[in-house]
């Protein structure tokens, strides 16, 4: 017996732990094989004041063995952990005498401390929506805000052509009518000449309407003046 005392070990490995309230908690004990006959205990507290939570000979309605029926691992399941379970857990081995048990070795203790309140369902669920709108909020305001840039910067590129070519002179080359054409009302659809490469694909156009013939001193016999107006668009 006392060679058995002298060889057995108990670990307790976990030192601190946190739990919440309505979890399970679990307690890690285990043994050498070669122990000294005598009962595994858990206890709450240490010295007069500790009370067994399990007890191989006992009953414990929320206790329960991890590893039930083996002679190495006591660990245990607390079932429904509540406030007044937090406190320090040791794992106890007893040798048993004549005249009772002793305490031949226990372990660390492993320190519990517990969460009061828990994340209910519904907060959890909650809080996933807020976040759900929150995100597509924002992406629905990126969206607009690319969109306005983007018009913006369309509405320059096609306002700034415009502006230059009405005071840029750009040579004309007449595709309909003569200033010698009878009927006033009609438009002469003249096209522009390209001026580089840049300007492939571009498209320029005047509509040129006949203007009251006012005669100068100097101007040949049979010529109008017109008025030019000219638009540029990106081709599409």
């Amino acid at each position: 017996g006392a060679q058995a005392g002298q060889d057995f070990e108990l670990q307790q490995p976990q030192g601190k732990m946190w739990v919440t309230a309505g979890q399970t908690l679990t307690l890690t004990c285990t043994t050498s094989a070669d122990g000294p006959i005598g009962p595994v205990k858990w206890l709450k507290g240490w010295g007069s004041g500790n009370e067994t939570v399990y007890d191989q000979r006992g009953s414990f309605p929320r206790v329960t063995r991890a590893a039930d029926g083996s002679n190495t691992d006591f660990s245990i399941h607390i079932r429904d952990v509540r406030p007044e379970d937090a406190g320090t857990y040791y794992c106890v081995k007893f040798r048993k005498l004549l005249d009772g048990d002793e305490v031949l070795q226990r372990g660390k203790g492993t320190e519990v401390f517990l969460h009061e309140t828990a994340l209910v369902p519904s907060m959890v669920a909650a809080a996933v929506v807020l976040c759900f709108l929150f995100f597509l909020t924002l992406f629905v305001a990126l969206c607009v805000y690319r969109r306005k840039r983007r018009g913006e910067a369309e509405w320059q590129c096609l306002a700034g052509p415009a502006a230059v070519s009405s005071f840029l002179p750009i040579p004309l080359r007449c595709c309909a009518g003569t200033p010698g054409t009878p009927s006033d009302s009609v438009h002469h659809l003249c096209a522009l000449q390209q001026q580089s490469s840049k300007e492939d694909n571009e498209i320029h156009y005047a509509d040129l309407q006949p203007l009251p013939a006012a005669r100068r001193p100097g101007r040949r016999a049979g010529t109008a003046c017109s008025e030019y107006a000219s638009v540029r668009v990106a081709a599409k």
